[in-house]
């Protein structure tokens, strides 16, 4: 397809996920609009390949056709939408925006109501799978909006995913990402405390991982804590643990909000927690497991 029968994209928010993305998307074809946040050098880099910055959210709206947020919170993504220089301030009627990250469900549903009062559409697409995924188009994306924007966004979709899912109103990606993220990050937790526990009672980590993967339990977030455990390879998962105890947050958030308690949520944020305070916030997700070898007062194995 010719660059001019593909829609103009606008991205905010060029972190390890949505610089990938972007260059993903410019890779296949696509005019890009682009707009620092927080890391200059990313939105350098897609300058260099191509891309217009934009100076303000609201002029990277009035530039593009399709505006794609992939930001860190709900109150980031707020913060982009609203205002006077704000994403919502410039949509020309019939854009459309994609927030890809991570948020908060009702947040979500507020945002797509300001969106629609404009005349634009709204969708919540989080995502699965690492950066070198997005770079190699092979992201799972968990899109959620009207059958009518999903069918526009489609094709840009295939192209930045391998497993590409309709999960159902907006919202519904939101809600199904939290679901995922807090079980993936619960097993994170669990299997992390379960190899500084073999180093106190003396089990080998590789003896360990060879029982418990040759069962039900094999699973491919074990092999990222055991990437880290065993192998010493932290960045398996490209995933801070600042990160992951925000999105377990939001999980406990939106379970209030059901009027429902949850319970294991509960362990999971505050070994999180303690994990931040203990300074390995923006360390990856593999790496609790130091943080736990550190918290029984041991000495971590060393990687066979």
């Amino acid at each position: 397809m010719r660059l001019q029968q593909k829609p103009s994209i606008g991205f905010v928010g060029l972190g390890l996920m949505g610089s990938a993305m972007v260059r993903r998307l410019q890779d296949r074809g696509y005019a890009m609009t682009v707009m620092a946040n927080r890391n200059r050098a990313n939105v350098d880099a897609a300058v260099a390949r191509g891309a217009a910055e934009a100076k303000t959210a609201r002029e990277l709206a009035r530039q593009s056709d399709i505006v794609m947020l992939c930001m860190d919170t709900s109150a980031s993504v707020e913060a982009r939408m609203f205002g006077e220089t704000g994403i919502i301030a410039g949509l020309r009627a019939g854009s459309l925006v994609i927030d890809f990250g991570t948020s908060l469900p009702d947040s979500t549903m507020r945002i797509g109501e300001a969106v629609a009062a404009v005349g634009a559409s709204y969708m919540d697409a989080p995502l699965g799978r690492t950066p070198s995924h997005a770079v190699e188009g092979k992201l799972n994306i968990m899109a959620a909006g009207s059958y009518e924007a999903f069918g526009r966004a489609e094709p840009i979709f295939r192209d930045l995913g391998e497993n590409v899912f309709h999960v159902g109103p907006l919202g519904a990606g939101h809600t199904l990402k939290l679901i995922n993220n807090f079980f993936a990050m619960t097993t994170a937790c669990a299997m992390s405390e379960a190899f500084a526990m073999a180093d106190k009672a003396s089990i080998d980590r590789q003896v360990l991982y060879d029982v418990m993967s040759s069962g039900p339990l094999k699973s491919g977030m074990m092999d990222f804590i055991k990437a880290n455990a065993v192998d010493g390879k932290p960045d398996m998962l490209a995933f801070s643990i600042a990160n992951a105890r925000k999105d377990v947050g939001y999980y406990g958030r939106m379970a209030d909000g059901l009027g429902v308690p949850s319970l294991m949520s509960h362990a999971a944020k505050q070994a999180l927690s303690l994990a931040a305070a203990a300074g390995y916030s923006q360390r990856m997700v593999p790496e609790l497991v130091d943080y736990f070898v550190d918290l029984f007062g041991g000495k971590p194995q060393e990687p066979h």
